[in-house]
C-alpha cells in the first residue's frame, strides 16, 4: 500500500463517501426541525386514521425502500468513486513515478536516460527541466570522460620517456652522465609544469585562485611580456609588434597572472605563425572595458571550431599537436584567468590559413 497512486485513490474515495454521508447524518435532524414547522395536515391526517398496525407496516416498507435506494446509492458512488479515483490517481502519480524511474536511471548513471514530458502544465515543466538536467549532465560526463583520457596521455608520454631512459641507463645501454640526466630533468620538468596547470586551471574554474592586485598599466605589463619574446620572433623569421591604441587603461589586477596570460597568449600565436608572418598586439579601450588583442596571420581556425579553442587538451588543426609543443590547456588557463578578473577571452578567425586573433577584456579600475 505503499503506491502513490493507491494513496491518492483512497484519498479521492474518502472525500466522495464523507460527501454522500454527511447530509445522510444531517439530513433527519434538518427533516425533524422543519416537520415540526411545516407539516403537511393532509399526510398527517392520513396517518392518523390509519390503523396502528397498518401504520407501522407502511413506516417500515418506506424506511426499507430508502435504505435499499440508500444502500444502492452508496455502492453506485462507491464503485464509480473508485474507478474514478484510480484513473486520476494514475494520471497524477505516472509522471512523478516517470521522474523516480529518471532519478534511479541518472544515478545508475544512464546519462542518456529521458522522462516523457506529459500531464499538468506544471508536470512537463518539470519534466522538461529534469530532461535538461539530464542532458548537462550526459556532456558533463562525456567532458569528464574526455579529460581523464586526455590527462592520463599526457602523463603517460613522459613517464614512459623516464621509464625507458632510466631503464636503458640500469641496463648501460646510455651512460649516466651530464646530458641524459638534463634529459631526464626536462621531462620531469614536463610533467610538474602540466600538473602545475591542471591545478591552477581547476581553481581558476571554481573561482578559487588566489589573486594579489595590483594598479597596473596595462600598457607597459604588455610591452615588457612582449619584449622577452621578440628574440623567440626573429629567430622564427616573424615580427612581433605592440601598438597602444590611445592612452593605456590603468588595471587592478595579479601582474603575475595576467603576465602568464599573456605569455600563453604570446606562445600561442608564435606556435602557429611560419616564418615571414606578422603577430600584433594592440592594447586599448572599448566598451568601458580594457582590451588586449593578439592577432596572428598564422594558421586560423575553422568556424565550427572556434567555440573549442578555450577547451582543455584543445588542438583545432593538425599542427597543433603534442610533438609541436603545448598540451592544449593554455588557452584554457587565458581565459580561466581574465574570468576571475572579471574580465572574458574570445576568439576570431576568417577560416583556415588566414590567421586569428585573441581578444581578452578586463576591467578598468574604478569602473
Amino acid at each position: 500500500m505503499n503506491r502513490l497512486w493507491i494513496h491518492f485513490t483512497l484519498v479521492i474515495i474518502g472525500i466522495l463517501l464523507m460527501m454522500i454521508i454527511a447530509p445522510l447524518f444531517l439530513g433527519p435532524f434538518i427533516s425533524s426541525l422543519q416537520s415540526e414547522r411545516v407539516a403537511n395536515p393532509v399526510v398527517e391526517e392520513f396517518f392518523q386514521n390509519m390503523p396502528p398496525d397498518e401504520r407501522a407496516d407502511l413506516e417500515q416498507h418506506i424506511f426499507g425502500v430508502v435504505r435499499g435506494i440508500i444502500l444502492r446509492t452508496l455502492i453506485i458512488v462507491g464503485v464509480t468513486g473508485m474507478i474514478a479515483g484510480i484513473i486520476l490517481s494514475r494520471m497524477l502519480s505516472a509522471p512523478l513515478q516517470a521522474l523516480a524511474d529518471g532519478a534511479r536511471a541518472i544515478a545508475g548513471r544512464d546519462m542518456a536516460h529521458r522522462v516523457p514530458v506529459r500531464g499538468s502544465v506544471e508536470m512537463r515543466v518539470v519534466a522538461e527541466s529534469f530532461n535538461e538536467m539530464a542532458g548537462q549532465l550526459e556532456r558533463s560526463e562525456a567532458v569528464r570522460r574526455q579529460l581523464l583520457a586526455d590527462v592520463a596521455h599526457e602523463l603517460r608520454n613522459p613517464i614512459h620517456v623516464l621509464r625507458g631512459n632510466l631503464q636503458a641507463i640500469l641496463d648501460g645501454v646510455y651512460p649516466l652522465n651530464e646530458e641524459e640526466v638534463s634529459r631526464l630533468l626536462g621531462q620531469t620538468e614536463h610533467l610538474a609544469w602540466l600538473i602545475n596547470d591542471l591545478h591552477e586551471l581547476s581553481l581558476a574554474e571554481v573561482h578559487q585562485l588566489p589573486l594579489h592586485k595590483q594598479s597596473m598599466n596595462l600598457g607597459e605589463l604588455v610591452k615588457d611580456v612582449s619584449a622577452t619574446f621578440q628574440l623567440l620572433a626573429v629567430a622564427q623569421g616573424v615580427e612581433l609588434r605592440v601598438e597602444l591604441l590611445g592612452t593605456p587603461p590603468v588595471v587592478e589586477v595579479d601582474p603575475d597572472r595576467v603576465h602568464q596570460m599573456l605569455l600563453n597568449l604570446l606562445s600561442n600565436a608564435l606556435r602557429h605563425t611560419m616564418a615571414g608572418g606578422h603577430i600584433r598586439v594592440s592594447v586599448g579601450t572599448r566598451a568601458g572595458q580594457a582590451e588586449v588583442a593578439v592577432s596572428d596571420d598564422g594558421a586560423g581556425i575553422s568556424a565550427d571550431q572556434l567555440s573549442q579553442v578555450f577547451d582543455r587538451f584543445s588542438r583545432t588543426d593538425a599542427s597543433r599537436d603534442r610533438e609541436s609543443g603545448g598540451a592544449g590547456l593554455g588557452l584554457a588557463i587565458v581565459k580561466a584567468i581574465a574570468e576571475t578578473h572579471g574580465g572574458n577571452a574570445r576568439a576570431e578567425s576568417a577560416g583556415p590559413g588566414r590567421g586569428s586573433i585573441f581578444i581578452v577584456t578586463l576591467p578598468i579600475k574604478g569602473s
